[in-house]
């Protein structure tokens, strides 16, 4: 029995009917992977998040406030020549430690001695005349009780006693002039410190009005450090330098940034400045060892004050809110993290004393921009819990 043939229309339907069908079977598998997919039953806890910890301490914390400050020698001295002359011998080298009245350098002393010699014999010529002046004066007094000469030959005598007797006085000046130009020509240290280096060598002539000098002669120890602080620090300046204990100041290598130096607050300027609104003030340091040179720029850290059992932890665990408000994350026993609200009391560059804490707890000072309150943290093993 023969089949009737399909029509070309029943066969487009039946295609079509079967592509629905696929369609609709792929649409079911896919919604069936992807609800099996966000099942909460299989969904994986996110991993702990990777942080440090600074432990807060209580102890007791010195206020300072730190500001650039330039060394300066208390007495730094251009040794010149004070009459001219050539120089005809140096008994220092460049960088000696010298004292005070130490012998430097030698002028030539031959012109000066010279005239020396010249106002003493002057002197020695007056002095001669003088005596037979005097024993004629004594002759004429005796001549004159018994009327033998005039009253006038008298008074001339006296008088020509009296003008050599000023002519020595002049001779003795003439003579200690040249003998003060004479140790003109032996150069001494007008101070203790340390030879410069030279402008002039041997041979050279010098003169008294020489600007440059020989060389500078500079106090090295004790040093001064000058620096700047705001007017709104002047009355703590004030009544530091008004305590009895003077107030503890550290020069700080702006290099290496390590402490080279202690010293004490010495006075500060009796004016605050106009341009700036800044005053000065100056710190002295014992410099024994050479630590401070003339010149150098330091950082200068000054001690203010005293927080006795402040809590202490390191700068990096702060972060800033809303209003730039300070908060905390802290450690919870569950290895969670909660947000603590903080104040800060004082802040330099090691550490930070904050209040809203208590002594022992474990903050996190690294990691916090992947925190939020109850996320799960660890500590790597090579990471070790930070001490201030």
């Amino acid at each position: 029995m023969q089949l009737p043939p399909i029509s070309t229309r029943s066969r487009r339907a039946a295609l079509a009917s079967s592509a629905l069908a696929l369609i609709l079977l792929g649409t079911l598998g896919l919604l069936q992977r992807s609800q099996s997919s966000h099942s909460p039953a299989t969904a994986a806890p996110p991993p702990p998040v990777p942080v440090r910890l600074s432990r807060v301490e209580a102890r007791d914390v010195p206020r300072q406030v730190e500001s650039v400050g330039t060394v300066r020698s208390l007495r730094d001295v251009v040794v010149r020549a004070q009459i001219d002359g050539h120089l005809t011998r140096l008994y220092v080298v460049e960088g000696q430690q010298v004292t005070k009245g130490e012998l430097l350098a030698s002028l030539d002393d031959r012109p000066i001695q010279a005239a020396l010699n010249q106002a003493r014999a002057t002197l020695e010529m007056t002095q001669a005349q003088l005596r037979i002046a005097e024993l004629d004066l004594k002759r004429y007094k005796t001549l004159m009780g018994e009327d033998a000469i005039p009253r006038q030959t008298l008074d001339r005598q006296l008088a020509l006693v009296e003008q050599l007797r000023a002519t020595a006085q002049g001779n003795r000046a003439a003579i200690a002039a040249e003998e003060v130009r004479l140790s003109y020509t032996r150069i001494r240290s007008p101070i203790s410190g340390r030879v410069g280096l030279r402008n002039v060598d041997e041979g050279n002539l010098v003169r008294m009005n020489d600007t440059e000098g020989l060389f500078t002669v500079t106090q090295i120890a004790p040093i001064t450090v000058e620096f700047a602080m705001p007017q709104s620090a002047l009355p703590v300046l004030q009544s530091l330098i008004r305590a009895g204990t003077p107030a503890a100041v550290q020069a700080i290598s702006r290099e290496a940034g390590t402490s080279v130096a202690q010293g004490r607050l010495l006075v500060i300027d009796s004016r605050v400045g106009t341009s700036n609104g800044a005053v000065r003030v100056k710190a002295e340091f014992d410099n024994s060892a050479g630590q401070l040179w003339p010149g150098q720029f330091v950082t200068v850290r000054l001690q203010t004050g005293l927080l006795h059992d402040a809590l202490v932890s390191t700068p990096a665990v702060l972060r800033y809110g809303e209003q730039d408000k300070p908060y905390v994350f802290r450690l919870k026993p569950d290895s969670t993290v909660e947000i603590i609200p903080v104040n800060v009391l004082y802040q330099d560059r090691q550490q930070v004393v904050i209040d809203g804490v208590t002594a022992g707890d474990q903050l996190i000072s690294d990691g916090q921009s992947r925190l939020r309150p109850g996320v799960r943290v660890t500590v790597p093993p090579a990471t070790t819990k930070a001490r201030i």
